[in-house]
């Protein structure tokens, strides 16, 4: 059985960090990849990032423009982990944080695999 379970959120001023961390169990999600979504109250899902890697253990990373250069997408394969880093928060960062995985090229949007969510919360 596969699991995504997500940690790390809390509340945080603007302008801290915090570290997501998503664990997954049940199989391994290399070629397809683990990212991260995001959801405010009255608003869409959102992409953030997502990290992917090949069989030479390259990886490949891509974020949302919203946190491209404040926000870190990395992993531990050893732990089947991937975590976000989030720096420079801002207000508008708050949201719940979801864990996706897939095992196929389908959008973020339609993972097949989700974590519960995590609250992000960034003061002002």
């Amino acid at each position: 059985q596969v699991r995504v379970v997500e940690s790390g959120g809390g509340l945080v001023q603007a302008g801290g960090s915090l570290r997501l961390s998503c664990a997954a169990s049940g199989r391994t999600f290399s070629r397809y990849g683990m990212g991260w979504l995001r959801q405010a109250p009255g608003k869409e899902r959102e992409f953030v990032a997502a990290i992917r890697w090949s069989d030479d253990n390259t990886s490949y990373a891509d974020y949302g423009d919203s946190v491209k250069g404040r926000f870190t997408i990395s992993r531990d394969n050893a732990k089947n982990t991937v975590f976000l880093q989030m720096n420079s928060l801002k207000p508008e960062d708050t949201a719940v944080y979801y864990c996706a995985a897939r095992d196929e090229a389908s959008p973020w949007m339609t993972a097949r695999y989700w974590g519960q969510g995590t609250q992000v919360t960034v003061s002002s």
